[in-house]
């Protein structure tokens, strides 16, 4: 199997499956216990905040773990809103937010929150005076990426911030952080993914910066600092740390690998590559191929042994084309023509190679295929 969808997921980091595999023999107990069991999972969770916070440049007490960037995203988003009501009613976001943000900004909606979604350009960037000019003094929120989950691009964060004029600023980076270098003072909160970085499925966690206000979403216990209740997956957060660490250590000499290989990939025949040409992930790219359905595409590769994806998976069930390309302004007919290439740390050389053998073939057999109507 030739993976190149690692932005959807990434397999886990050998060293990460040897700390969980730890973690299930010996550290099984309910961390909140007093007693030796107890005491000894509690360790290894605190630990593993100890190792993600030193990684990150933060305090551990402001490292919150959840079971993923989607619970982070929500948390933040309805626990700023819930903590701040009495002071205002507004938040801004942008067009191109990843589905479980977006929803999430919906559904304040519906309770009566007001939500404005900044447009962006042809190269999925957006313009801080756009933020500038939409916060009022009603604004007690604004939700931004940190890079674009569907076509790498990377948002001027630090100006953004500037923009947000004292509305809590909360940064989705789980396509960031292992990628490009991560500021925390440019933000208050801060989501991060395991299985974006080589840790297990279903960990993740938020950095909140001491003193945001932030009501708990999860409520029933006291665990994560009265953030989050619920008992801590404790393997789970030992890999997630471990990949973290693993990730951030190397960044520099990964980012350089990544960038390399996903170059190679720029080069196949018939593709305009979407998103912003300098300001990007080194690991993604998502290109419009002329004449081919995307879902097509995906589908003969997948024959072939290639994984690829035409966006989100968390937005894989829908049958519409990309939100984030029609955002950008790429047509119905363009959106359904991309496909996302995303490499990681873990990827080879042989996989680029044999890619680059399968793919130019698949996808000229598929554009004189007749396409079916929708």
């Amino acid at each position: 199997m030739i993976y190149l969808d690692s932005a959807a997921s990434t397999r886990l980091h050998p060293e990460a499956g040897t700390a969980m595999a730890a973690c299930f023999s010996e550290a099984w107990g309910n961390p909140s216990s007093p007693h030796a069991a107890g005491r000894l999972a509690r360790k290894r969770v605190e630990d593993a905040r100890d190792a993600v916070a030193a990684g990150l440049g933060a305090d551990p007490k402001e490292v919150v773990f959840t079971s993923g960037a989607t619970e982070s995203n929500n948390q933040a988003i309805a626990g700023v809103a819930e903590a701040l009501r009495a002071r205002g009613d507004h938040v801004v976001t942008s067009a191109i937010e990843h589905p479980c943000v977006l929803e999430s900004c919906a559904r304040l909606e519906r309770r009566g929150f007001r939500v404005t979604r900044i447009p962006v350009g042809r190269d999925g960037r957006i313009d801080p005076q756009e933020v500038a000019r939409a916060v009022t003094p009603r604004t007690i929120l604004v939700s931004i990426q940190w890079a674009n989950h569907e076509v790498g691009t990377v948002q001027p964060i630090r100006e953004i911030r500037e923009a947000a004029r004292g509305a809590v600023f909360h940064v989705d980076a789980a396509q960031a952080v292992g990628k490009v270098p991560v500021d925390l003072g440019s933000c208050d909160l801060l989501t991060f993914s395991g299985h974006k970085v080589h840790g297990p499925s279903g960990t993740g966690g938020l950095w909140v910066r001491r003193g945001t206000p932030l009501a708990p979403l999860l409520v029933g216990g006291g665990q994560e600092f009265e953030r989050r209740a619920g008992t801590e997956n404790v393997a789970g957060i030992v890999g997630l740390a471990a990949a973290v660490t693993i990730a951030l250590r190397d960044l520099e000499p990964n980012a350089r690998r990544m960038e390399s290989l996903r170059a190679r990939l720029l080069g196949l025949p018939g593709s305009r590559v979407n998103g912003h040409p300098g300001h990007r992930t080194p690991h993604l790219l998502n290109a419009t191929f002329e004449g081919v359905d995307g879902e097509a595409a995906i589908v003969a590769l997948d024959a072939e042994g290639v994984c690829v994806s035409s966006g989100s998976a968390c937005a894989s069930l829908s049958r519409e084309p990309s939100p984030v390309l029609r955002a950008m302004g790429l047509s119905i007919e363009e959106a359904r023509s991309s496909l996302r290439f995303s490499v990681s740390a873990l990827s080879t050389e042989a996989e680029i190679d044999r890619a680059l053998e399968i793919v130019p073939r698949v996808l000229g057999r598929l554009r004189k295929t007749p396409a079916v109507s929708r």
